[in-house]
């Protein structure tokens, strides 16, 4: 299998589960390059903010738009990562927003059972069929929070979402509901891994109180067709020029002075419609 394009097997899989595990879809090297822009970056520290769980513990994050030329760029246009979002969406894909979810050790809260459609679904976007990629920079565990989804909850349709702390969950008793539907899966993953998964899947994760941070890169993607019929604060469609593979390296050895120097960073105290936000 070439690295990057996915097996009819594969694609099956996820539209039963509403989500795919591809192992190791980024090598030793380009996912420590990654590690180390991320977790020496100023811009993307200043551009943090916190999430409350509502139990007084919060997961920073970084959120940006349009992605850029830095190695963030690379990562979320490289074409084994789009070429195989293009596969599960049967569209053209555009980056509709990327971010950094910073679950730090002993500090990182959590977050609540939801779905990404919950939220999108205000953004004016008819159909629910976006995929988010969400790249382990670190080892994810049970014990630093990994990603917990219910295996082909996307079929139940948008759920109704509530505030709980910052975040917007689920129904609560949907979600207790929907548990005895659909197994748990707690998507532990190493550093490289990639999980694709469904707009409506329902997912969350717990607290971090390990001695590992758990940081994830999540690329979320929409598609051409399926173009929000009105403006917010993630983009309409927009082109997306795709890079080769190998830029991931070369930018990354190369390093710019600032990799995140051209990125569209959301402020959510300018952007009234962003002021829920999740992982």
């Amino acid at each position: 299998m070439n690295q990057g394009k996915l097996t009819p097997d594969q694609i099956a899989a996820y539209h039963r589960d509403g989500f795919l595990i591809f192992r190791g879809l980024f090598d030793q090297q380009e996912i420590n390059l990654l590690r180390e822009a991320c977790k020496t970056d100023k811009a993307l520290d200043d551009h943090a903010f916190g999430k409350d769980d509502g139990s007084g513990a919060a997961v920073r994050l970084s959120l940006w738009n349009h992605p850029g030329d830095g190695i963030y760029g690379m990562f979320a246009r490289c074409h084994k990562l789009v070429d195989s979002v293009e596969q599960l969406l049967g569209d053209e894909a555009y980056h509709y927003h990327s971010k950094m979810i910073m679950k730090d050790a002993k500090v990182g809260g959590a977050w609540a059972w939801h779905q990404d459609y919950g939220y999108w679904y205000q953004n004016g976007v008819m159909f629910p069929d976006l995929c988010s990629a969400s790249i382990a920079v670190d080892r994810a565990t049970q014990a630093n929070g990994c990603l917990q989804v219910l295996r082909g909850s996307h079929k139940l349709g948008r759920v109704d979402h509530v505030l709980t702390g910052d975040q917007a969950g689920a129904n609560l008793e949907r979600v207790e509901e929907a548990k005895k539907h659909f197994e748990l899966v707690h998507c532990t993953m190493e550093p490289g891994d990639v999980i694709f998964f469904h707009g409506n899947l329902l997912h969350a994760s717990d607290r971090n109180d390990s001695d590992y941070p758990r940081w994830s890169m999540i690329c979320c993607y929409n598609y051409k067709k399926n173009d929000p019929y009105k403006e917010a604060h993630h983009p309409r469609y927009t082109p997306l020029q795709k890079v080769a593979d190998e830029m991931i390296k070369r930018v990354g050895v190369k390093r710019f002075e600032d990799d995140s120097s051209n990125v569209a960073w959301l402020d959510t105290k300018k952007d009234a419609s962003a002021s829920v936000l999740k992982e």
